[in-house]
């Protein structure tokens, strides 16, 4: 939506119509939809201006600076998605080797260098990104651990190098972004580190710090101990954003289909080995069962024989007793006067009797623990039956394993029998390129051998048409 009033210092007659019409319409709507780059905005009538407001000025499209900083912007932009989605699908924590990570300090050394103004030493020239990081350590005390740990690094000496080493702290801790945004807000203190159109001064260091939030998502472990962050020579590779053409494309399918192949394989061997030591587990237990089953056996066999000696026992004392018994009636029948042998024959009774019940005592405790025995030994019967089902599974487990490795191997022999096939027939052609070679070079030869022969002959046909004349 274009301004409220023509771009003039000086009002007109359709301003003063404007004006006075935007002011008769306050009563109906407190508000105004404007066009701010791509958003409708709602704006207060008391913001918005009434006046002419001046014709703002416009960048130079064939500015070097300004170019120079959109193509900042844009290799922060490809260098952040490519290691952001490297890192995903590599699925592991990153490390100071790794390629994508390397070209993303570097485009951030460039944005940071862009418009640093000069410093004048008695050694040169000092351009250094470092005295603007420090003000994040003002800004937010957060940052303060970390510009302590750059500072005891014994190893730097340079303030280029604790640049790029408060970089690589400030990515592991996933502070970037918030410190990247807390000095970007500050301009009046980076206006003594930088020129005005510097990328860090202009929307485009807003654009690379609202980025960088993505790289909270990985997770970097970086050693800056043996690293020389001194001396180390920032260059962008432009090779790693390019795309290649077909034969990269396929040569990159066929090592994914090996990698696949060699990660199925590794992974059959490592459940193999897992499974193989269940094995090994289940039976060592199956030994111990089967141990502690022939135990109970024998101890069954011991309580049974304890039993049935115990019936003998009961038997015997049955005997005995009706003996007495008969004999008791005998001396009632015979009424005999001798009370003595009376009371010892009752006494005798009397201890047969109790030596009965204990008998039957012991036997009840025998045929109660026959029982229990009895139930114990079914159920580790039934659970040597299940162990043993379970071992049969396991068992045709590994076989199928052993199957699918051994398809593994015959494939990967294929593929390497196919590639030494192939360079043999390499290796024919060649041969036979160089015996063609070779026959080419006798053709030659014998070309020019019957070359002179006719020669030879022409020479030998005009001597004798001379002799004939």
């Amino acid at each position: 939506m274009s301004d409220l009033t023509p771009q003039s210092e000086t009002p007109t007659p359709t301003t003063d119509k404007i004006t006075q019409a935007a002011r008769e319409t306050i009563y109906l709507c407190n508000f105004r939809v404007s066009v701010d780059g791509e958003w409708l905005c709602l704006r207060e009538l008391n913001d918005i201006s009434l006046t002419p407001d001046p014709e703002p000025a416009h960048e130079d499209p064939k500015d070097p600076i300004a170019i120079e900083r959109l193509n900042l912007m844009n290799m922060a932009k490809l260098s952040i998605k490519g290691l952001i989605e490297s890192a995903l699908n590599l699925g592991r924590t990153l490390d100071s080797d790794y390629a994508p990570l390397q070209q993303f300090f570097v485009v951030m050394e460039h944005c940071l260098k862009h418009g640093l103004k000069t410093k004048k030493s008695f050694l040169g020239q000092n351009k250094s990104f470092w005295g603007a990081l420090e003000l994040v350590e003002k800004l937010t005390p957060e940052a303060g651990e970390i510009t302590a740990s750059v500072k005891d690094l014994p190893g730097l000496k340079t303030p280029l190098g604790r640049g790029r080493a408060w970089l690589r702290l400030a990515l592991m801790q996933k502070k970037l972004s918030d410190y990247m945004k807390t000095i970007i807000n500050r301009k009046d203190l980076l206006s003594e580190f930088y020129e005005p159109n510097a990328l860090m001064m202009e929307e485009e260091g807003a654009v690379i710090a609202g980025l960088l939030v993505g790289l909270n998502v990985i997770d970097a472990n970086l050693c800056m101990k043996g690293e020389d962050l001194d001396s180390q020579v920032g260059v962008i590779d432009f090779s790693m954003y390019l795309k290649d053409g077909g034969h990269s494309s396929k040569s990159s399918e066929g090592d994914g289909q090996i990698t696949a192949i060699l990660d199925q394989k590794n992974y059959v061997e490592e459940l193999n080995r897992h499974l193989s030591a269940s094995v090994n587990n289940l039976q060592a237990k199956v030994d111990a069962l089967e141990k502690s089953n022939t135990k109970l056996t024998e101890e069954l066999a011991v309580a049974n024989n304890r039993i049935i000696t115990l019936q003998e026992d009961v038997e015997r004392v049955k005997e005995e007793s009706s003996y007495h018994m008969e004999s008791r009636k005998a001396l009632r029948s015979d009424s005999a006067p001798d009370g003595q042998a009376l009371g010892e024959t009752r006494k005798q009774l009397k201890e047969e009797t109790l030596l009965r019940l204990d008998v039957e005592k012991e036997l009840e405790v025998q045929i109660g623990m026959k029982q229990e025995m009895e139930l114990s030994m079914k159920m580790l019967e039934k659970d040597i039956c299940e162990k043993q089902d379970a071992l049969v599974e396991l068992r045709q487990q590994l076989d199928d394993l052993r199957a699918i490795n051994q398809q593994l191997s015959h494939k990967s022999q294929s593929a390497d029998t196919s590639s030494k096939q192939k360079s043999e027939t390499i290796a024919r052609l060649e041969e036979k390129i160089n015996q063609m070679s070779g026959t080419v070079k006798q053709m030659e030869t014998s070309e020019k051998h019957l070359v002179k022969q006719a020669r030879n002959l022409n020479s030998a046909a005009g001597k004798l048409l001379q002799l004939q004349q």
